[in-house]
């Protein structure tokens, strides 16, 4: 791959940060923007600034041609049915918390069972663990081994007449780990179980088939594709959007309205109620043309390579530990070193312009079971 090329469409990398050259090593939080993302957002503003689906004039037309285009990009990149299943958001916690609503009295009852694992990000838990204590729900937990895999030989036995929802990462954004969400989705679906999937993470490190995985849902956050803050997606299979009930309520998810009745949009605008996120959208799709254009499995195989390498280098070091050694990884290091409190790891490597993540990760049941 052109690295250097490709570095230079990223603006961001080009300064110093505390006299030396940035080094950002943050992307499992968020992605830097490349130049084509940037411009494709300045130009919506500069040029045909307008809401969508609303007016009938020029600029209104061109605003709604982009953000429809945009739609049907994530649709493929999904390789979705339709793009009537691509509901933007503003990002995965938005989409699982819109999920948990409208399971409420749906799909979800009094006594009801929810199953998760014990790498769940908070977006992925504490909008269910709410849902849990409004709804007298229990919560089932698939556990890990040493090597951050999710312990499920037996499977079938997890599930119970209870078991109404599995909601998983498709891969843990602290251990790395892929999970095999398509043999747990079978599973799954054998008892005729609703299944999320969080794929937050592995949007940007693996091609995403939601048809071959067969999942109900899929949803993802666009800043960590290299798309803007504020961006995201929920795919759900068409019949089941069509008949659960909606979500946000106002302008341009309705159909007819009067002072005693509301009927509702087709989808996907019964799902995206007032003011929409046309420039975030926009960046999506530009972001994932910009990525397909380098081509997926390049930038996975150079991803693999970087992973090894930086592996490698730092079980060199004396008092390191890795968290996370699973044999399907995504890019993703998770360390220790003894006696270092991570916030002064942090600080000191700042100094060197270096950027890290330090603290729980937004996964503090994982950090409580791993023992940090």
């Amino acid at each position: 791959m052109q690295i250097d090329k490709i570095r230079s469409d990223f603006p961001e990398l080009d300064q110093k940060v505390n006299g030396n050259p940035l080094v950002y090593f943050d992307n499992a939080a968020t992605g830097l923007k490349p130049r084509q993302v940037i411009e494709s957002i300045s130009n919506y503003y500069t040029g045909y600034n307008s809401n969508v689906h609303r007016a009938g004039h020029t600029m209104s037309a061109l605003a709604t041609k982009a953000y429809e285009n945009a739609r049907q990009k994530v649709a493929d990149y999904l390789k979705a049915t339709s793009p009537e299943e691509i509901i933007f958001t503003r990002g995965a916690t938005e989409s699982i918390n819109l999920l948990a609503s409208i399971f409420e009295n749906s799909i979800l009852k009094n006594g009801d069972e929810i199953v998760l694992t014990q790498m769940e990000h908070h977006s992925n838990l504490v909008p269910w663990v709410a849902l849990k204590n409004k709804l007298n729900l229990n919560i089932k937990v698939i556990d890990i081994d040493e090597k951050g895999r999710l312990l499920i030989d037996n499977i079938d036995d997890l599930w119970s007449e209870k078991t109404k929802v599995l909601s998983i990462a498709h891969s843990s954004n602290v251990l790395g780990t892929v999970n095999p969400v398509k043999e747990i989705i079978a599973s799954a679906k054998k008892r005729g179980i609703t299944t999320v999937v969080d794929g937050a993470q592995a949007i940007v490190h693996t091609t995403v088939d939601v048809v071959d995985l067969d999942c109900d849902f899929y949803c993802f956050s666009g800043h960590k594709l290299y798309a803007p803050m504020g961006i995201g997606v929920l795919y759900g299979k068409k019949h089941l959007l069509e008949t659960l009930p909606a979500y946000h309520k106002g302008g341009g998810m309705i159909d007819k309205v009067t002072f005693d009745h509301v009927t509702y949009n087709v989808l996907p605008y019964k799902y995206e109620a007032g003011t929409v996120n046309v420039a975030g959208a926009i960046g999506l799709g530009e972001a994932i043309g910009y990525i397909s254009s380098l081509g997926l499995e390049d930038i996975f195989n150079y991803e693999k390579d970087l992973l090894n390498y930086a592996t490698k280098k730092i079980n060199e070091i004396d008092g390191i530990k890795i968290f996370g050694n699973a044999e399907e990884k995504d890019p993703i290091i998770s360390f220790v070193i003894e006696g270092v409190h991570n916030y002064d790891l942090g600080a000191i490597l700042d100094q060197f312009g270096i950027a890290m993540r330090v603290g729980h990760h937004c996964t503090q049941p994982l950090m409580k079971k791993i023992g940090e």
